[in-house]
């Protein structure tokens, strides 16, 4: 009697993962969040965001364990989340191995891209992580966000949303900020309207050309960003956050309140706008100035 021959059918391999997925990342969290491929592969595309969500993560990272190390956990709140990218992939790194009450909150004005967002933590058992459908002016006021928050994001928050990120984390008492303003055009469009004035110092010349105008504004408006923390107790650096070739909008600046003297940027955030013809944008730039003068 013939037996029949038994035939051994492996399983196929598991495809070979780039070598930006970095071990005990969720594949299934990447493929949903278009960075990998059905088959695991990783375009141009996919590559250069994902190199800037870890390059932002190696400096939220010491952040997040200084406040820990203070309080035990930590609450982070990013801005104009979009699909969560940096919130996902946080959490996936650092936050899912944390056994503590650390939370991240997604803040997003679409209500789709939050519903998606609220499916696939949940689907993916990331229970520490919330999303919120409101613009970051509303939530400064929302009671659905703690009192106080410790760490605030804002990648690549467009226009005055990064001065509402920055408001908010004033208000919620934040100790460390992350932001990386985009398309900053209000500044440009106060000089803008104002180049018939009669401003003495040469400098106009800097800002008289409309291509000048435009990209001495972005600079002007971080630069007034900056003075802003500072006149608010915070020690400030500012950096690239990956190379040019990668993103033009490519400033990131990195706060954490060290209860520093606040006069001298102070006055300086004055000067600046009055040197330049932007005094009525002084309530923007030194809101709640009281702190600034009060501590020196």
């Amino acid at each position: 009697m013939k037996h029949a021959k038994q035939t051994n059918i492996k399983a196929p391999a598991a495809p070979e993962l780039p070598p930006e997925v970095r071990p005990g990342q969720s594949i299934e969290l990447l493929k949903e969040l278009h960075i990998l491929t059905r088959d695991a592969k990783l375009n141009q595309d996919s590559r250069r965001k994902l190199k800037q969500v870890y390059h932002l993560i190696n400096f939220i990272e010491p952040l997040v364990n200084d406040v820990r190390a203070e309080k035990g956990a930590v609450s982070l709140v990013d801005h104009g989340a979009g699909k969560s990218y940096l919130g996902f992939i946080l959490y996936d790194l650092f936050f899912k191995g944390l056994q503590d009450a650390s939370h991240i909150y997604g803040i997003e004005t679409r209500d789709e891209l939050v519903a998606k967002s609220t499916e696939l933590a949940a689907r993916l058992g990331f229970d520490n992580m919330s999303f919120l459908p409101l613009s970051v002016a509303e939530s400064t006021t929302s009671d659905k966000l703690p009192e106080t928050i410790d760490i605030v994001t804002a990648l690549h928050a467009c226009n005055t949303a990064t001065d509402d990120a920055i408001d908010f984390a004033l208000k919620k008492k934040a100790k460390h900020m992350v932001l990386v303003p985009c398309c900053q055009a209000e500044v440009a469009s106060v000089l803008r309207k104002n180049k018939g004035r009669d401003l003495k110092s040469p400098l106009t010349e800097i800002w008289r050309r409309p291509i000048h105008t435009r990209e001495f504004g972005s600079q002007v408006t971080n630069v007034l960003r900056c003075l802003q923390l500072e006149a608010h107790g915070y020690e400030v650096t500012v950096t690239e956050l990956v190379g040019w070739e990668h993103s033009m909008k490519n400033e990131l600046i990195v706060a954490t309140y060290k209860n520093l003297p606040r006069r001298r940027p102070g006055e300086r955030l004055q000067e600046v706008l009055s040197t330049l013809g932007l005094e009525e944008m002084g309530q923007r730039f030194y809101s709640s100035q009281a702190d600034a003068v009060t501590n020196d």
